[in-house]
């Protein structure tokens, strides 16, 4: 990823909120790709001209295929205040999916515990005492429908890997392009899943912040909907 190709949507002192876009890891990985923390590292060390390494705060992660906002931490004083408050519920992140199918309830909740595979990376609904478990919670609403697919504002309350995905999928509406967890309704395209608002109180001022950035609405499957949130 080029620094030039970086959308910043607010820098201060402290922290840097930015577009993550859609099939760039958030973080360097075992894969070895670019990624966007080296991405605004590189920026980062070329506005302001610093010397050795740069300091940059990994706050919250997006999976991969994963677009939308994220915030990082521009010192390590701001990375433990922003990750304090992850811990303590007072990030609010909301997304939109193009979901392939129709819930049964047009607003609701999902509470799952998932179980992560280190094997293959994937993540599987389990029960309560299987080993590794972790609780997932999230709520819903479908905004939209559009025959077999509907549009969904989904809010979480936890930070699970690959947990919106596996948690409709458990419901038999995996996101559209999911074809890791869609199973039989699985619909091969780009994942529609979009991290569009996200609300933290600055890490110094306590000023409330909130940013959002619509989902490609012009393109691909979300060209069938219109953005009413």
């Amino acid at each position: 990823m080029d620094v030039q190709d970086l959308i910043i949507l607010h820098e201060d002192n402290h922290v840097i909120v930015v577009l993550k876009p859609q099939n760039v890891a958030c973080c360097p990985d075992e894969s070895g790709d670019d990624n966007l923390f080296d991405c605004i590292k590189r920026y980062l060390k070329d506005v302001y001209k610093k010397p050795g390494n740069v300091f940059l705060g990994l706050v919250h992660r997006l999976d991969r295929p994963t677009g939308g906002v994220m915030v990082f931490a521009k010192t390590s004083k701001a990375a433990a205040r922003l990750s304090e408050q992850m811990k303590n519920g007072g990030f609010e992140k909301l997304y939109m999916a193009v979901l392939c199918g129709v819930p049964s309830k047009k607003q609701g909740a999902l509470k799952n515990y998932l179980r992560k595979s280190t094997v293959n990376n994937t993540v599987y609904v389990c029960t309560q005492t299987e080993d590794g478990a972790k609780f997932a919670s999230l709520e819903y609403e479908i905004k939209q429908e559009k025959g077999a697919l509907c549009l969904a504002e989904i809010k979480l309350h936890t930070g699970r890997t690959h947990q919106i995905r596996v948690q409709f999928a458990s419901v038999n509406c995996p996101v559209y392009g999911d074809m890791r967890y869609g199973g039989e309704r699985a619909v091969k395209g780009k994942l529609a899943l979009w991290a569009y608002s996200l609300r933290f109180a600055h890490p110094t001022t306590g000023e409330k912040m909130r940013f959002e950035i619509e989902p490609p609405m012009d393109e691909g499957v979300w060209a069938n909907f219109s953005l009413q949130v």
